[in-house]
């Protein structure tokens, strides 16, 4: 069985209010219904959200301990958590895919946002499709499985 996590840091709890002209209309529970709904076969898709960095780091752990992919919305978190970059490597190292996603373009907003230090230790980076930025790295991940 193929475990998949999908994780998202600070502040995707407001999607659907927080600037829509940026990150779209769909609500964060519209998110996750979609995304774990879209299982394959014996695929399983858990989808979390956090406003804490230990919580997320967490949750790398956990992905490491239990042999799970990630799909790893660090929001603003990218741009500074070394913690979480070296949480997120161990994922990379235990030999599982790690991606990277964002819903905006970060390179097409403000400077602080152009660095990602999580970046270094993703398997990939999807970046600038909205919500489908989820959907594309879901299909990357099975189509390295």
């Amino acid at each position: 069985m193929t475990s998949i996590l999908v994780l998202n840091g600070p502040n995707l709890n407001r999607l659907g209010s927080r600037e829509p002209d940026v990150y779209g209309s769909t609500t964060f529970p519209e998110l996750v219904t979609e995304l774990e709904g879209s299982s394959q076969g014996s695929e399983t898709i858990v989808v979390r959200q956090t406003n804490s960095e230990s919580e997320l780091i967490e949750w790398l752990h956990e992905a490491v301990d239990t042999g799970s992919h990630v799909v790893l919305n660090p929001a603003a978190f990218t741009h500074y958590s070394y913690a979480l970059r070296d949480a997120a490597a161990l994922v990379s190292k235990a030999g599982l895919s790690l991606v990277e996603v964002h819903i905006s373009n970060p390179h097409a907003r403000e400077e602080f946002r152009h660095t990602s230090v999580i970046s270094g230790v993703a398997t990939g980076v999807i970046a600038g499709f909205g919500i489908d930025s989820y959907r594309l790295a879901l299909a990357a991940i099975r189509s390295r499985l």
